[in-house]
């Protein structure tokens, strides 16, 4: 970490630049890691375009558990760092890797005995469920190289690291590009592992990007009060990794739920109406990085001020970060409605695919600019040690709200395909408006003061 980076002095928007450009660069190319993964998936077939898109809201179980356990190291480890208690903030990076192992057993267990329910839901016949799982069963035996790799990311966040990271996602990338063929097409004394072989490239780079993180974790500045001792299991550090993390892993879960709920009303519509939505996402996923990267970055300064009792930046952070993010979104929801059919034409020339991807898309372009509100106060109400609220956010915005909406569109209203996403539009931007509502009485209960959002 850049002893230049001070998260509870220099000026707000010189950290949001320093922290959010790193992450916004890593993202970015985990980003273009899941386009080449799809556009090989596409030179398979666009049935295993499909199969990847069907996967995601299972595979997303990781995810969701690992952002949760990312989210608490970074909150706790900063919170601590704010408080000036380096040597709490060095048992909490070894007790957030015990706790990364232990839940990594659970999810693996999780993911090979439900998935094919899960798929079938979806309207996965049992040809489709076979592919899927070719890919799905070996991701989910690599659960605990992805849960280690982020509780150590989570601990250099914790102190402005942002650019280690960015450096696994960038050298991840370009060895995918690499690997993906190798191991789905064979070469030499390697087989072929068709669709198969995307993720036993997935498991090899993240294993790389692993050790690379642990040496980095070995070089920071509060390693100096980590000893062996620190890794033995304790209950007293446990406990609040657990309650920090748990109800960030539910709001997530609740986002892949949420995409869980769109396929299956998309499902209605056929499998290649999926495949083309499955694309669309990965178009709109690139757009979505310098959001993604806010978020990491109001984690991470937020966690270290609220530590400090410096509630005034928090304010002023929250605001910026909102104002960029926001601003951001309107303008790329430009480039994403006028670009749409190309965007996703790259992926699949299947017509019918495109037609389906490129419909999604143009409404998404109509909602971007409500996305940083939902990412940026959820990673504020982490940073304040106040995640049931995150959950309760993701709840709604994602599962109760849009499922009651598209089940009254679809089977009562009997709505069309490019009806989903009009609903989920609507749904997006009134929760959006509700929450901008909501957090200014939040921080006032919070912080014990009675100031205006914007009063700092």
């Amino acid at each position: 970490m850049p002893r230049t980076i001070k998260l509870t002095k220099d000026p707000i928007w010189s950290l949001l630049r320093k922290v959010t450009i790193p992450a916004s660069v890593g993202s970015l190319f985990q980003t273009f890691y899941n386009l080449v993964d799809t556009w090989f998936a596409g030179r398979i077939s666009a049935e295993a375009i499909g199969a990847i898109a069907k996967s995601f809201p299972i595979y997303f179980t990781i995810i969701a558990v690992g952002v949760g356990l990312g989210a608490a190291t970074n909150a706790l480890i900063g919170n601590s760092i704010g408080e000036k208690k380096e040597r709490v903030a060095s048992m909490y990076v070894a007790q957030s890797l015990i706790f990364a192992l232990a839940v990594s057993v659970l999810v693996t267990l999780f993911g090979l005995n439900v998935s094919n329910y899960l798929l079938g839901v979806m309207g996965s016949d049992a040809v489709g469920i076979t592919l899927t799982r070719e890919y799905l069963d070996i991701i989910f035996y690599g659960t605990f190289i992805v849960l280690i790799q982020i509780s150590l990311n989570g601990t250099l966040n914790a102190q402005g690291d942002t650019k280690s990271y960015r450096n696994v996602l960038i050298f991840s990338f370009f060895l995918n590009i690499f690997l993906n063929p190798l191991f789905i097409w064979g070469y030499g004394i390697v087989p072929a592992f068709g669709i198969a072989g995307l993720a036993i490239a997935t498991v090899i780079s993240q294993t790389i990007g692993t050790i690379y993180l642990a040496y980095k974790v070995n070089n920071c500045k509060i390693r100096e009060y980590l000893k062996f001792q620190c890794f033995f299991p304790k209950f007293e550090y446990l406990k609040p990794l657990t309650t920090q993390a748990v109800p960030v892993m539910f709001s997530m879960l609740f986002i892949g739920v949420g995409i869980f709920n769109i396929l299956y009303f998309i499902g209605q519509f056929g499998e290649l109406a999926t495949a083309g939505y499955g694309a669309a996402l990965r178009v709109e996923q690139v757009f979505l990085l310098p959001v993604i990267g806010l978020n990491t970055a109001v984690l991470s300064i937020g966690g270290q001020n609220f530590g400090a009792k410096a509630y005034d930046r928090i304010r002023e952070l929250y605001t910026k970060a909102l104002l960029f993010g926001s601003s951001f979104m309107a303008i790329s929801g430009i480039i994403i409605f006028f670009g749409a059919e190309f965007f996703v034409s790259l992926f699949t020339d299947n017509q019918e695919a495109v037609i389906s991807g490129t419909t999604y898309l143009k409404v998404a372009a109509l909602i971007g600019p409500i996305y940083p509100v939902f990412f940026i106060t959820t990673a504020v109400f982490q940073a304040v040690k106040k995640p049931l609220y995150s959950l309760y956010l993701s709840i709604l915005r994602l599962t109760a709200f849009p499922f009651l909406s598209l089940w009254y569109v679809i089977n009562i209203r009997g709505g069309d395909y490019e009806d989903i996403f009009y609903t989920i539009m609507a749904t997006n931007w009134a929760m959006g408006i509700a929450v901008l509502i909501f957090i200014g009485y939040f921080l006032n209960n919070v912080f014990k003061q009675n100031k205006t959002l914007f009063s700092y």
